[in-house]
């Protein structure tokens, strides 16, 4: 173009950025790709028949968001209390508990489910405190801690806990257990209490936004470095004349 001038610094510049722009277009539309096969890979395991979870060492990766059945009793002296967001509007706690498997002879820390606030303290809810050998569905989840620094602590004197620590809840219970929690699915419980099934697929899958916010940046920067171009070319051409 004959009156195309955009000058050294501004190519090298540009050049480099729109290349740079591209690359994180492709990689947000691969990543799109596989948070799609993730989630259909999750929709496949919830909808599966329950497994009996292998005793010994247990991959958290592996199981996670696989459908487990489990037989043992329940330990209702040891209940974990994680803060839960709001149910219908209030307050709550998921309640974990302690489960003794029968023939393992494991520990694994299981999510009953939520209770309001005011029932946290299980004498409250004595009828859904279920004893001896019971057989429970659920949901097998892997631990998670707090993801920023700034974030509060869970407070283990008071048994208030802010994330799945699970390390942390077997250290504050004196116990050894399994490396994964299991939250059980939404089954009639006496009394009503927890209410289980909580299981919340938390996956945002936000990658195509991402893709065309770097494509639009890209296509961006290339129109102003052509209207510079362009811009500065004809500034030298009336300069010549």
């Amino acid at each position: 173009m004959k009156n195309f001038s955009p000058g050294l610094i501004p190519t090298l510049i540009t050049i480099p950025c729109v290349l740079i722009l591209l690359a994180l277009t492709i990689w947000q539309v691969n990543r799109y790709s596989w948070k799609l096969e993730l989630l259909d890979t999750i929709d496949t395991q919830l909808s599966a028949a329950p497994e009996t979870l292998t005793p010994g060492d247990i991959d958290p990766e592996l199981w996670h968001y696989r459908r487990v059945s489990l037989t043992g009793e329940f330990d209702h002296n040891d209940e974990i209390h994680l803060f839960a967001h709001a149910e219908a509007g209030r307050a709550g706690f998921h309640i974990i508990t302690p489960f003794k498997r029968s023939n393992e002879k494991d520990i694994i820390l299981v999510n009953r489910g939520w209770v309001p606030e005011p029932r946290k303290d299980p004498q409250t809810r004595t009828e859904g405190l279920i004893e001896g050998e019971t057989t429970v569905t659920g949901v097998a989840r892997k631990p998670w801690e707090k993801s920023w620094s700034f974030l509060p602590e869970s407070n283990a004197e008071d048994n208030v806990w802010l994330y799945g620590e699970l390390s942390a809840m077997a250290d504050h219970l004196g116990i050894e257990v399994a490396s994964v929690f299991v939250e059980l699915d939404a089954n009639e419980i006496p009394g009503g209490l927890p209410i289980g099934g909580q299981t919340r697929i938390t996956l945002p899958n936000n990658h195509i936004q991402y893709a065309f916010t770097w494509l639009g940046l890209a296509v961006a920067m290339i129109v102003i470095y052509v209207l510079y171009g362009l811009k500065r070319g004809r500034e030298k051409q009336n300069l010549d004349v």
